[in-house]
Protein backbone atom coordinates (compact mmCIF):
# COMPACT_ATOMS: atom_id res chain seq x y z
CA UNK A 1 0.00 0.00 0.00
CA UNK A 2 1.22 3.82 -0.95
CA UNK A 3 -0.06 6.70 0.07
CA UNK A 4 -0.19 9.85 -2.34
CA UNK A 5 2.04 12.08 -2.23
CA UNK A 6 1.39 14.78 -0.49
CA UNK A 7 0.23 12.59 2.57
CA UNK A 8 3.72 10.94 2.04
CA UNK A 9 5.10 14.23 2.51
CA UNK A 10 3.55 14.88 5.48
CA UNK A 11 4.41 11.69 7.13
CA UNK A 12 7.91 12.23 6.18
CA UNK A 13 7.81 16.16 7.89
CA UNK A 14 6.63 13.96 11.14
CA UNK A 15 8.99 11.53 10.81
CA UNK A 16 11.49 14.24 10.63
CA UNK A 17 10.97 15.67 14.21
CA UNK A 18 12.03 12.18 15.68
CA UNK A 19 15.52 11.03 16.25
CA UNK A 20 14.13 7.52 16.43
CA UNK A 21 11.25 6.84 13.72
CA UNK A 22 9.13 4.70 15.95
CA UNK A 23 8.91 7.64 18.16
CA UNK A 24 6.61 8.93 15.61
CA UNK A 25 3.90 5.85 15.73
CA UNK A 26 1.29 7.51 17.13
CA UNK A 27 1.08 11.11 14.83
CA UNK A 28 1.70 8.75 11.97
CA UNK A 29 -1.83 7.13 13.03
CA UNK A 30 -3.81 9.83 12.92
CA UNK A 31 -2.37 10.44 9.12
CA UNK A 32 -3.57 7.00 7.95
CA UNK A 33 -6.81 7.29 9.89
CA UNK A 34 -6.92 10.34 7.91
CA UNK A 35 -6.32 9.36 4.79
CA UNK A 36 -8.99 6.02 4.92
CA UNK A 37 -11.73 7.55 6.94
CA UNK A 38 -10.86 5.45 9.76
CA UNK A 39 -7.86 2.98 11.25
CA UNK A 40 -7.43 -0.15 8.47
CA UNK A 41 -5.01 -2.93 8.45
CA UNK A 42 -3.50 -1.46 5.34
CA UNK A 43 -3.02 1.60 7.13
CA UNK A 44 -1.12 0.51 10.09
CA UNK A 45 0.61 -1.64 7.53
CA UNK A 46 1.72 1.23 6.37
CA UNK A 47 3.00 2.98 9.66
CA UNK A 48 4.72 0.11 10.39
CA UNK A 49 6.77 0.34 7.26
CA UNK A 50 7.89 4.24 8.20
CA UNK A 51 8.56 3.41 11.46
CA UNK A 52 10.39 0.36 11.45
CA UNK A 53 8.12 -1.37 13.98
CA UNK A 54 6.07 -4.74 13.48
CA UNK A 55 2.31 -4.70 12.31
CA UNK A 56 1.51 -6.33 15.85
CA UNK A 57 3.81 -3.28 17.69
CA UNK A 58 1.65 -0.86 16.08
CA UNK A 59 -1.64 -2.48 16.16
CA UNK A 60 -0.71 -2.64 20.01
CA UNK A 61 -0.20 1.11 20.02
CA UNK A 62 -3.52 1.41 18.12
CA UNK A 63 -5.78 -0.97 20.22
CA UNK A 64 -4.50 0.72 23.43
CA UNK A 65 -6.15 4.30 22.72
CA UNK A 66 -9.56 4.69 21.86
CA UNK A 67 -9.15 7.58 20.10
CA UNK A 68 -8.01 5.38 16.80
CA UNK A 69 -10.86 3.74 15.35
CA UNK A 70 -11.41 1.04 13.20
CA UNK A 71 -15.41 1.48 13.05
CA UNK A 72 -16.26 5.34 13.41
CA UNK A 73 -19.17 6.98 11.75
CA UNK A 74 -18.51 10.48 9.55
CA UNK A 75 -18.44 12.53 13.20
CA UNK A 76 -17.84 11.30 17.07
CA UNK A 77 -19.96 12.42 19.68
CA UNK A 78 -17.87 11.89 22.75
CA UNK A 79 -19.96 12.71 25.95
CA UNK A 80 -18.48 12.90 29.11
CA UNK A 81 -19.75 11.17 32.34
CA UNK A 82 -17.01 11.58 34.68
CA UNK A 83 -17.49 12.88 37.93
CA UNK A 84 -18.53 16.95 37.65
CA UNK A 85 -20.23 16.26 34.31
CA UNK A 86 -21.94 13.21 35.70
CA UNK A 87 -23.21 15.21 38.64
CA UNK A 88 -24.35 18.30 36.29
CA UNK A 89 -26.33 15.86 33.75
CA UNK A 90 -24.17 14.07 31.38
CA UNK A 91 -25.65 10.81 31.62
CA UNK A 92 -28.89 12.74 30.92
CA UNK A 93 -26.80 14.65 27.96
CA UNK A 94 -25.95 10.73 27.04
CA UNK A 95 -29.35 9.19 27.14
CA UNK A 96 -30.91 12.04 24.93
CA UNK A 97 -27.99 11.68 22.62
CA UNK A 98 -28.72 8.21 22.00
CA UNK A 99 -32.21 8.54 22.24
CA UNK A 100 -32.26 11.27 19.25
CA UNK A 101 -29.93 8.97 16.95
CA UNK A 102 -31.22 5.75 18.14
CA UNK A 103 -27.21 4.87 18.64
CA UNK A 104 -26.21 3.10 21.77
CA UNK A 105 -23.44 4.05 23.37
CA UNK A 106 -19.88 2.47 21.93
CA UNK A 107 -22.06 2.30 18.78
CA UNK A 108 -21.99 3.95 15.38
CA UNK A 109 -25.34 4.49 13.48
CA UNK A 110 -26.24 2.43 10.37
CA UNK A 111 -25.91 4.80 7.86
CA UNK A 112 -22.41 5.93 9.07
CA UNK A 113 -23.13 9.40 9.97
CA UNK A 114 -22.19 9.24 13.94
CA UNK A 115 -20.81 7.44 16.85
CA UNK A 116 -21.76 8.07 20.34
CA UNK A 117 -19.28 7.68 22.85
CA UNK A 118 -19.22 8.39 26.79
CA UNK A 119 -15.34 9.63 27.88
CA UNK A 120 -14.48 10.14 31.05
CA UNK A 121 -12.59 13.59 32.07
CA UNK A 122 -12.12 15.90 28.73
CA UNK A 123 -11.02 18.56 30.77
CA UNK A 124 -13.88 20.75 30.92
CA UNK A 125 -15.51 20.33 34.57
CA UNK A 126 -16.03 24.28 34.69
CA UNK A 127 -18.41 23.96 32.08
CA UNK A 128 -20.10 20.59 32.80
CA UNK A 129 -21.57 18.65 31.26
CA UNK A 130 -19.14 19.41 28.41
CA UNK A 131 -19.39 16.97 24.85
CA UNK A 132 -16.59 16.81 21.85
CA UNK A 133 -17.49 16.53 18.49
CA UNK A 134 -14.87 14.93 16.45
CA UNK A 135 -13.08 15.96 19.77
CA UNK A 136 -14.06 19.51 19.04
CA UNK A 137 -15.63 20.85 22.53
CA UNK A 138 -18.86 22.50 23.74
CA UNK A 139 -19.63 22.97 26.91
CA UNK A 140 -22.41 23.75 29.05
CA UNK A 141 -24.58 20.89 26.99
CA UNK A 142 -28.00 20.42 28.10
CA UNK A 143 -30.10 17.15 27.06
CA UNK A 144 -31.96 18.95 24.57
CA UNK A 145 -28.84 21.11 23.09
CA UNK A 146 -27.46 17.35 22.36
CA UNK A 147 -30.44 16.26 20.57
CA UNK A 148 -30.26 19.68 18.76
CA UNK A 149 -26.60 19.29 17.76
CA UNK A 150 -27.40 15.53 16.45
CA UNK A 151 -30.38 16.86 14.38
CA UNK A 152 -28.05 19.14 12.60
CA UNK A 153 -24.57 16.42 11.77
CA UNK A 154 -27.61 14.38 10.31
CA UNK A 155 -27.83 17.21 8.26
CA UNK A 156 -24.12 18.04 7.15
CA UNK A 157 -23.21 16.40 3.64
CA UNK A 158 -20.17 13.82 4.77
CA UNK A 159 -16.34 15.01 4.68
CA UNK A 160 -15.06 14.78 1.40
CA UNK A 161 -11.09 14.11 1.37
CA UNK A 162 -8.67 17.03 1.04
CA UNK A 163 -6.65 15.28 -1.40
CA UNK A 164 -4.77 17.33 -4.11
CA UNK A 165 -6.35 17.44 -7.36
CA UNK A 166 -10.14 15.74 -6.39
CA UNK A 167 -12.80 17.30 -7.39
CA UNK A 168 -15.05 17.34 -4.67
CA UNK A 169 -17.05 20.31 -2.04
CA UNK A 170 -15.42 22.31 0.44
CA UNK A 171 -14.94 20.11 3.32
CA UNK A 172 -16.95 20.01 6.24
CA UNK A 173 -15.21 21.77 9.08
CA UNK A 174 -16.30 21.08 13.09
CA UNK A 175 -15.22 23.77 15.11
CA UNK A 176 -15.54 24.25 18.95
CA UNK A 177 -16.55 27.83 18.47
CA UNK A 178 -19.60 27.11 16.23
CA UNK A 179 -20.68 24.45 18.47
CA UNK A 180 -20.28 26.69 21.35
CA UNK A 181 -22.30 29.33 19.49
CA UNK A 182 -25.37 26.68 18.43
CA UNK A 183 -25.33 24.72 21.62
CA UNK A 184 -23.31 25.31 24.39
CA UNK A 185 -24.14 27.00 27.46
CA UNK A 186 -21.96 28.15 30.30
CA UNK A 187 -17.67 27.63 29.88
CA UNK A 188 -14.93 26.95 31.85
CA UNK A 189 -12.78 30.01 30.69
CA UNK A 190 -14.11 33.48 28.84
CA UNK A 191 -13.74 32.79 25.60
CA UNK A 192 -10.58 33.72 23.94
CA UNK A 193 -10.05 34.77 19.90
CA UNK A 194 -12.15 32.56 17.50
CA UNK A 195 -10.34 29.42 15.74
CA UNK A 196 -10.51 29.69 12.47
CA UNK A 197 -9.37 26.08 12.28
CA UNK A 198 -11.49 22.80 12.83
CA UNK A 199 -11.39 19.20 12.75
CA UNK A 200 -12.80 17.67 8.79
CA UNK A 201 -13.23 14.32 10.20
CA UNK A 202 -13.47 12.14 13.19
CA UNK A 203 -10.22 12.62 14.55
CA UNK A 204 -8.62 15.41 16.41
CA UNK A 205 -7.10 18.43 14.20
CA UNK A 206 -3.70 18.88 13.80
CA UNK A 207 -2.99 20.98 10.28
CA UNK A 208 0.49 19.41 10.16
CA UNK A 209 -0.99 16.26 9.94
CA UNK A 210 -3.53 17.06 7.30
CA UNK A 211 -6.32 16.59 9.67
CA UNK A 212 -7.76 20.10 9.86
CA UNK A 213 -9.15 22.58 8.23
CA UNK A 214 -10.26 26.37 8.05
CA UNK A 215 -13.30 27.05 9.07
CA UNK A 216 -16.02 29.69 7.66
Amino acid sequence: MTWPPDTMQRAEAVLAHYPERRSAVMPLLYIAMREDGRLTEEGMRRVADLTGMTSVQVESVASFHTMYKRRVGAHVVSVCTSISCHLLGGREVLAAVSDETGVPAGETARDGSMTIESVECIGACGGAPAVQVDYELVEGVTPEKGRELCRWLQTLPPSPSLREGEESSRPVVIRSDDLQQRFGGRRSFDAGPPDPIGAVGPFPAFGPLGTAGGGS
